[in-house]
């Protein structure tokens, strides 16, 4: 019974992916908006914004480090995950071709979309007033993924589910 859940839900996946994905002929100037969205999960983005309250941001001091915890623990889950399942990147199959450079070849889950969230979780619930709008960053981060063709929807959703409990574990330390 599980298994035949499992192959609905890729299925399913696959699906919503074949839907969603831009293909080459997609216009320039919104595969340059995608690609600036979603860097701004990538590694260097992230780190900087998890890491504002360190540098004496005023007014985030209170934040401390916890967006930073929240990001090292959302990543360490992730590749965990990844390294475990070993999903491919559905450039793999025939289901389609990136419109960016895979940053490694495993799918599941979504870095980018863990590390956006696990910040943004973090932030919202220290800084109420910014939680509709880093919430709905961090997720539109994670459409990208899909959008440019280097996920599947379902890995984005779970990466910004083990970012949702990575930044919750951190805030309840």
């Amino acid at each position: 019974m599980a298994t035949a859940l499992l192959s609905r839900l890729a299925t399913h996946d696959r699906d919503l992916y074949a839907r969603w994905a831009l293909d080459r002929s997609s216009r320039r100037a919104l595969r340059n908006l995608l690609v600036a969205i979603t860097h701004a999960g990538g590694v260097w983005s992230s780190v900087t914004v998890a890491a504002l309250p360190l540098m004496g941001i005023r007014g985030m001091a209170r934040a401390g480090w916890k967006p930073l915890a929240a990001l090292v623990v959302s990543h360490l889950i992730v590749q965990l995950f990844k390294r475990s399942v070993g999903r491919p990147r559905p450039s793999c199959s025939a289901h389609g071709r990136p419109a960016i450079v895979e940053p490694d070849r495993f799918s599941f889950p979504s870095g980018h979309a863990a590390a956006a969230m696990s910040i943004a979780v973090v932030y919202a619930v220290l800084f109420p007033a910014l939680a509709v709008p880093v919430v709905l960053c961090a997720t539109a981060i994670g459409l990208t993924r899909v959008l440019l063709g280097v996920h599947y929807p379902g890995d984005v959703i779970a990466g910004q589910l083990i970012a949702v409990a990575a930044a919750l574990a951190v805030l309840a330390w």
